[in-house]
């Protein structure tokens, strides 16, 4: 009987051994953390809009001619669309000789610098006594007479030239034949200097108390993320909603130096309505809806730790925590979705911080 007892009890350790010790392990679920840190913020209003020239001129023929367009002294060639231009420069001429034969140049001219000279001579003679108040008067009223003349026969004559009335680009250029014969109010081209933008938006009335004159815009093309960010600001902001809409303006002015965005790109435009320099910033996404609060996970010594924040300022990306996180705390931006408080976790494995601190 004692043998067969103990080669019982031999058998039940022997069982026991194979089966091996019976430890609940729970797994840790891998994340990636990163510092909270103090970062600038700033919350905006959003609208989109079309940019438009600060600056746009459309040349016209004033008097009927023969097309002639000129060369870009820049190029050497004639001017084509998309050229810099400069104030002042001739664009087209428009040759008319019956015009200039009805005008008289040369004539008018000649006129005029002699009733200059007759009325310097008659005042040198009032002085000496030679003539009369009354003499003098009219050879100072024909020295006028012949001025005008001249100045309009030059007005006459210059509305054969189509000059730039501003530096900036040749944006557009009707095709016409050398010597085509044009009448006035032809098209002949048009400027425009976009160093400088503007835009007119609309915005929801209920943002209307958080838009005011000199806030600062940041502006992208809608369409491409690529570009550049251009600085912009508020110059003028309606004080009223319109009736059907309930949308207010605002018209801005955007600095375009880079000539990033061209004239009639739609355009991003985001109103900076409050900015804080340094502040608590996290990622926008890792925050998770708690019914009526926001909670993040932080791992402590390789738990993860369920924090309900009080948050401030925030855009698309990005909030600012006002309580339930220090500087320094181990925030989960990777891997949250599954976690519960007190959650084991570790790092993934492209981090190499200790996950036990």
């Amino acid at each position: 009987m004692i043998r067969r007892s103990m080669a019982a009890t031999l058998l039940v350790l022997c069982s026991c051994s194979e089966e091996g010790p019976r430890i609940d392990v729970e797994s840790s679920i891998p994340v990636r953390v990163e510092s909270v840190a103090r970062h600038p913020i700033a919350e905006y209003v959003t609208a989109t809009g079309t940019v438009e020239a600060r600056q746009e001129a459309q040349l016209k023929s004033l008097q009927q001619g023969f097309y002639q367009l000129q060369t870009n002294p820049r190029t050497g060639a004639s001017y084509v669309m998309g050229d810099e231009v400069e104030a002042g420069a001739l664009l087209v001429l428009l040759v008319n000789p019956e015009l200039v034969n009805q005008v008289s140049m040369e004539s008018k001219q000649l006129a005029f610098t002699s009733a200059q000279r007759e009325f310097e001579k008659q005042q040198g003679l009032l002085e000496k006594g030679g003539i009369t108040l009354r003499e003098l008067a009219a050879a100072e009223r024909a020295y006028v007479d012949a001025r005008y003349a001249l100045e309009n026969a030059t007005i006459q004559l210059t509305k054969l030239e189509a000059r730039v009335p501003f530096s900036g680009r040749l944006v557009d250029l009707p095709h016409y034949r050398a010597d085509q014969l044009l009448d006035a109010g032809a098209s002949l081209a048009v400027i425009m200097d976009y160093d400088e933008l503007y835009a007119e938006v609309s915005l929801p009335g209920n943002e209307i108390d958080r838009i005011a004159p000199g806030q600062q815009a940041l502006v992208t093309h809608y369409g491409d993320a690529g570009t550049d960010t251009l600085q912009g600001r508020i110059d003028q902001v309606s004080p009223v909603l319109d009736r059907e809409s309930r949308m207010f303006k605002a018209v801005l002015t955007i600095d375009n130096d880079s000539l990033a965005i061209r004239p009639g790109m739609f355009v991003k435009i985001d109103i900076v309505v409050a900015a804080k320099d340094s502040a608590l910033v996290i990622p926008k996404e890792v925050i998770l809806d708690r019914g009526d609060s926001k909670a993040v996970f932080v791992v402590e010594k390789g738990i993860a730790l369920e924090r309900h924040l009080e948050t401030g300022l925030s855009n698309r990306e990005q909030i600012e925590v006002l309580s339930g996180l220090e500087l320094e705390d181990r925030l989960v931006v990777e891997g949250f979705e599954t976690l519960r408080n007190q959650s084991k976790v570790k790092l993934a494995s492209n981090q190499t911080t200790d996950a036990s601190r």
